[in-house]
């Protein structure tokens, strides 16, 4: 069984799927340029010609086709724009997501202006398949989600795997670390191993919310302890070429829960990684296990709101900029 589908069977179980609205005001940034959101982590599928094996024990409001005219409904009143993140499909469609959405991101009418393409890193014909995409601008990055359940442990410190992140680097291309909270400090060790290449933690290292609450609840077993994932976030920030993405906490937000519960985990990564290493990610539509974009936007919004505002902006926009090359 796919541990994708056992941690969404879980948070379906536990989060907001039928969420609240959000007690926070709306953010009306879209009248102001400066206010730029990029959403380093947006997500679109469509299942009549998509095969993605991990949806197969999803939660009912995932199993449905996602595209852009449903994320710029999630997004209205935002002046946002996206970064494409791949979507797990089946290995022999990797090459047609990947010209799906170089396609899209050269489309001015739509708010994709970049992706982070699917991988096999393990392949021996990784090689082959990235350097097709050496001279392509749009490709930001690829993935490789090493949570799966027949994912192994250590996979991405064998050396065919090394070789290839290795080769990411060679091209300017980045590597995002989607991992089990447990296995954080195998994605430092590849950081270390791979020096030139740059790396994105997805997800805040997949923190699980439960774990951080101070008074744990009967009904709920975190898939982790809060000091077993704070250790592995950071090793991963002592490596200078990893940044963490502030994303993904929403769908597992629990049920009834609101800003505090995500506050732990979001302020540990801004703190650990620095105002400079931090990205904004949505995980739309994901997200909407625990609620829709816009209120996680809100929820985040309120975390940080404490903060300086020139620290505020580098998470939104900024260091996403900086970091993807964008000419937003």
């Amino acid at each position: 069984m796919n541990v994708r589908r056992d941690f969404l069977r879980q948070v379906a179980a536990t989060a907001l799927v039928t969420p609240a609205v959000s007690t926070l005001s709306p953010i009306n940034w879209a009248a102001d340029p400066s206010r730029l959101i990029i959403d380093a982590h947006q997500h679109l599928w469509d299942l009549e010609k998509q095969k993605l094996p991990w949806l197969a024990g999803a939660p009912d409001i995932l199993k449905h086709t996602y595209h852009l005219p449903e994320y710029r409904e999630a997004t209205q009143g935002l002046n946002i724009k996206a970064i494409y993140m791949e979507v797990a499909v089946d290995a022999s469609q990797l090459n047609e997501e990947a010209e799906q959405v170089i396609r899209l991101s050269r489309d001015a009418s739509t708010q994709t202006i970049g992706a982070v393409i699917g991988s096999r890193p393990e392949s021996p014909n990784f090689g082959d398949y990235i350097s097709k995409f050496k001279s392509v601008p749009e490709v930001k990055g690829a993935r490789r989600v090493l949570h799966e359940n027949e994912t192994p442990a250590g996979l991405c410190l064998q050396s065919e795997f090394v070789n290839s992140v290795r080769k990411l680097g060679e091209i300017g291309r980045s590597f995002d670390l989607c991992m089990r909270p447990k296995e954080l400090s195998d994605g430092a060790k590849l950081a270390e191993l791979c020096p030139e290449t740059r790396f994105i933690v997805d997800h805040c290292g997949n923190a699980d919310p439960k774990s951080f609450r101070t008074i744990p609840r009967d009904d709920e077993k975190p898939s982790h302890s809060a000091e077993e994932w704070k250790l592995g976030i950071e090793k991963l920030a002592k490596r200078s070429n990893v940044i963490c993405k502030i994303s993904g906490v929403m769908a597992s937000l629990p049920k009834g829960g609101d800003a505090s519960d995500l506050a732990p985990i979001v302020n540990f990564c801004l703190d650990t990684f620095g105002p400079d290493r931090v990205v904004f990610g949505s995980d739309w539509p994901v997200c909407l296990l625990g609620g829709p974009l816009k209120t996680w936007v809100n929820m985040l919004a309120q975390i940080i709101s404490s903060r300086p505002d020139a620290d505020q902006q580098k998470l939104w926009s900024g260091n996403a900029i900086r970091h993807y090359g964008l000419n937003a």
